[in-house]
């Protein structure tokens, strides 16, 4: 193995990445063209910016009819995939602790955090162990560890589930040649959390900077001063999914700045 150059290009390779309107999503699509992946996005709507002969398609994840929308793409367009990267997920429930929490927050968490990568990866990850290779990630959050009880905590529940469903499906697929992890990033400095900074300094009647110091003390501190740019956690979907991290499956991977105060 001295000398050995082994690369992180993934020239010709077929991909689908979720979630990939905006934010970190759109981020990690934008880098895995760069690497020389074909790569197919979806989320529910397309991004008006979105340059016109990169390939999309708008689908709800969270309904059958989507998934089977997107597996038809996949198919039509790939045949079988060799990268698939679920960063889909978010929390729309109402704060108030778990009592605010009704069956349907409950059920619109599990579907859109859990349920619907469960339901994806049924549908196209059979072909990918048929054929003896294959990379997936899941995109989990350091919630999962440590829960904003408040205003979160079905959230959290949810990518815990996805976090512990993964394990046991790299478990399952690496004799078939088809690695999983996970990458749980911490704050992240998407349009929608600028959109919350700027929520936080209006009502409040504080700067932008105290706002961000604000979520920033919610979480208990970052140690490194700062949140992560989308840009930062694609590096790290796009090693994972490389030729360089052929040994890696079955871990979870923290993008926090030190937020998690504990290791493991």
């Amino acid at each position: 193995m001295c000398g050995m150059s082994i690369s992180d290009r993934l020239d010709g390779r077929t991909a689908l990445v979720t979630g990939a309107g905006r934010g970190t999503g759109a981020a990690i699509a934008e880098l895995l063209r760069e690497a020389g992946a074909r790569v197919l996005g979806t989320a529910r709507t397309r991004p008006a910016d979105l340059p016109g002969p990169e390939p999309f398609v708008a689908a709800d994840l969270t309904a059958t009819e989507g998934i089977d929308t997107v597996v038809d793409h996949v198919r039509e367009r790939f045949g079988t995939l060799e990268v698939l990267v679920h960063t889909l997920g978010g929390s729309s429930a109402a704060p108030g602790g778990f009592a605010a929490l009704t069956d349907r927050h409950w059920d619109d968490e599990l579907r859109l955090n859990l349920l619907a990568a469960v339901r994806l990866d049924r549908a196209l990850i059979p072909a990918m162990a048929d054929a003896g290779r294959g990379a997936v990630v899941h995109v989990s959050s350091i919630q999962r560890r440590m829960p904003l009880h408040e205003a979160t905590l079905g959230y959290a529940a949810a990518k815990a589930a996805l976090t512990t469903y993964s394990k046991g499906l790299a478990n399952e697929l690496g004799p078939r040649g088809v690695r999983v992890n996970v990458v749980s990033p911490g704050f992240i400095r998407t349009a929608g959390a600028e959109a919350l900074v700027d929520r936080i300094a209006a009502t409040g009647a504080v700067s932008r900077d105290d706002a961000l110091m604000q979520i920033m003390d919610s979480l208990g501190g970052i140690p490194l001063g700062r949140a992560a740019q989308p840009r930062e956690v694609a590096e790290l979907v796009a090693f994972l999914v490389s030729d360089r991290a052929a040994a890696i499956t079955g871990a979870e991977h923290t993008i926090d700045g030190g937020t998690v105060p504990t290791v493991g």
